[in-house]
């Protein structure tokens, strides 16, 4: 008798376990809408230049002006209303840390990490090396906290659907980092210090 409960026990079991939804695995993992990215680059002999970002798609939006406005966002319940920068990429805010001190479009910058954001414009854009390196996007952005602000143009590049951080005129000590997305490049020069 006890072997014919623990029979039906066991069938009930399996049964259940057999009821249960099982992932499909045309499903796959669950992916970001933006994926984690990070691009280095040395300079000298231990320059390292690191970027760290998350890479939104244009996915057939207009970007520049609408996407990501020109000037500063509109404030909203994340920023306390105050108006903030464009975190320069998607998620959590973009970081770029050097390991040496650097000169960027002229101007010193110490060595450390820094967040990375950006206030485009049509013909201008404001790049800013924040010290603080730990926010999620721009939305507490505090300009007392900048360890550099730089004025550089944008070019106009052929078309690039996932954002992406690069060097290009890599010269020893010297490199343009650049931001390229949908059909903008924004160049920025960075030399190491002497």
């Amino acid at each position: 008798m006890k072997r014919f409960g623990l029979t039906i026990s066991v069938v009930l079991v399996l049964a259940l376990v057999l009821a249960l939804p099982s992932p499909s695995p045309a499903q796959g993992p669950k992916v970001a809408a933006s994926l984690k990215a990070s691009v280095m680059q040395r300079l000298g002999t231990d320059c390292d230049i690191t970027v760290d970002y998350s890479r939104p798609g244009v996915k057939g939006r207009k970007i520049w002006g609408d996407l990501v406005p020109y000037g500063l966002n509109p404030g909203n319940q994340y920023s306390k209303n105050k108006p903030y920068p464009w975190r320069a990429g998607a998620n959590e805010n973009t970081t770029i840390e050097f390991k040496k001190d650097v000169l960027v479009e002229g101007k010193p910058l110490p060595a450390g990490k820094y967040g990375l954001h950006m206030i485009p414009g049509e013909k201008e854009w404001t790049v800013i090396f924040s010290k603080n390196n730990a926010d999620w996007g721009s939305f507490t952005y505090n300009q007392d906290e900048d360890a550099l602000r730089i004025t550089v143009t944008p070019v106009k590049a052929p078309h690039q659907e996932w954002l992406m951080f690069g060097f290009d005129d890599l010269a020893g000590t010297s490199a343009t980092a650049y931001l390229h997305w949908e059909q903008l490049k924004v160049p920025f020069k960075i030399k190491v210090a002497q």
